[in-house]
């Protein structure tokens, strides 16, 4: 069996999430953006804004500043000369996947036709008819959001509201039909969706395919297998949220026909497979900042086991109990995670805002700052943010402070 250094592993991870690619010295185009969501195959989609939404970060911190409209474009708008190329499905969580792989999920959207989870069923069971209702709506009218839904079909929601984020009825069942493939998403207005059914969105040759579950899955791992380079089976089953039970056939399916090379990483505690074709560079490379829900740290037992850094996202705990701070991005730095700095858009005093920073154990803070400053000029630019400002709160902080 192949061997690998953890360090020799890590460099593969990072290389294939891009991040040692030369970022363009030119404004990223289209085809730029669009390559760089076929690397990590998707981004991750989150209500949380306090710095920038979580879908556009991913794109930054691999090739540097770009039009965030490019992204909305793709996503979110269609024509005969811009096609739409990505869409939204539950892959991780809720994300935007290439258009071409929704069929891949079609085995998901069967398994969500009753209801995604307990609390859609009993919506679903208390409103029979209110689904057919939805679809009639949205096939009259076109997009719409649940809201315009709601007034369509005369429903007063002001008291129907459940516990599942003060969400009415109505809205439970638009993600119903959402996530069992009946709905997609034409387009975002101030970030919420306005749904249409997915035959409207999606090409036909796209809608009309199905791919069998097995096959389905297989070319999920492979997909997962060559987006972390390499990988043990639980990474390369959490990268689009697989069962151990769909998974394992449909590894060692791919260990047989070459797609993936089993390996052992020294001080791994569980074997692992190495993509065929993988890269591993000779040397570590790549700065970047990355939000919490970035690709090559979403699945912290990875992340952990890859990095040595113990990752959790603090915006659930209470201030007084935080330890980084409230949205902190982990500061990746000639290929290996070297701080942490909690990060916040002030965009009424024009500047990006560090309450917090931090350096990993055993790390130089005068390098760490130098080049963490450089990433956080490029970011407050990229976001139309004048100034950073650093506050005082970790051992970074007043040599990043200095640096900026």
């Amino acid at each position: 069996m192949l061997e690998m250094t953890a360090a020799a592993a890590r460099r593969a991870a990072v290389a294939a999430q891009g991040f040692t690619d030369r970022r363009p010295a030119s404004p990223a185009t289209r085809r730029r953006v669009l390559a760089t969501v076929d690397r990590t195959g998707l981004l991750q989609i989150d209500s949380v804004s306090v710095a920038v939404r979580a879908h556009y970060m991913p794109v930054f911190s691999r090739i540097g500043g770009y039009d965030r409209d490019l992204l909305d474009a793709a996503a979110w708008r269609d024509s005969a000369t811009k096609p739409r190329a990505l869409v939204e499905y539950w892959a991780h969580e809720a994300a935007l996947i290439p258009v071409a792989d929704w069929p891949l999920m079609r085995w998901r959207m069967r398994r969500y036709e009753g209801g995604r989870w307990a609390g859609e069923r009993r919506v679903l069971d208390r409103n029979p008819t209110l689904g057919k209702d939805v679809l009639d709506v949205v096939t009259e009218v076109g997009p719409s959001s649940a809201g315009e839904v709601e007034r369509h079909l005369q429903i007063d929601s002001t008291g129907e509201r459940g516990p599942w984020w003060g969400r009415s009825d109505t809205k439970v069942i638009c993600e119903q039909l959402f996530a069992s493939g009946a709905l997609s998403v034409d387009r975002r207005v101030g970030f919420v969706r306005h749904y249409d059914l997915a035959d409207r969105v999606l090409p036909a040759e796209v809608a009309a395919r199905d791919v069998p579950e097995p096959d389905a899955i297989r070319e999920l791992i492979r997909r997962a297998g060559r987006a972390l380079g390499v990988a043990t089976a639980a990474d390369l089953r959490d990268y689009h949220r697989l069962s151990v039970a769909q998974a394992t056939p449909a590894i060692a399916d791919l260990v047989d026909d070459g797609a993936l090379v089993p390996v052992t990483v020294r001080g791994w505690d569980a074997p692992a497979y190495l993509a065929a074709g993988a890269r591993v560079p000779r040397r570590a490379a790549g700065t970047a900042l990355l939000c919490p829900f970035d690709p090559l740290v979403f699945f912290r037992p990875r992340t952990e086991r890859v990095f040595g850094f113990r990752y959790r996202i603090e915006i659930y705990t209470p201030a007084h109990k935080r330890v980084h701070g409230y949205y902190v991005f982990p500061f990746l730095h000639r290929g290996e995670l070297v701080g942490r700095v909690d990060i916040k858009a002030d965009r009424a005093a024009d500047a990006l805002r560090v309450p917090a920073a931090f350096t990993e154990d055993g790390r130089h803070r005068g390098e760490v700052a130098e080049t963490l400053a450089v990433e956080l000029r490029s970011m407050a630019t990229w976001l139309g943010l004048s100034d950073v400002v650093v506050g005082d709160r970790g051992d970074l902080a007043e040599d990043l402070a200095a640096a900026v």
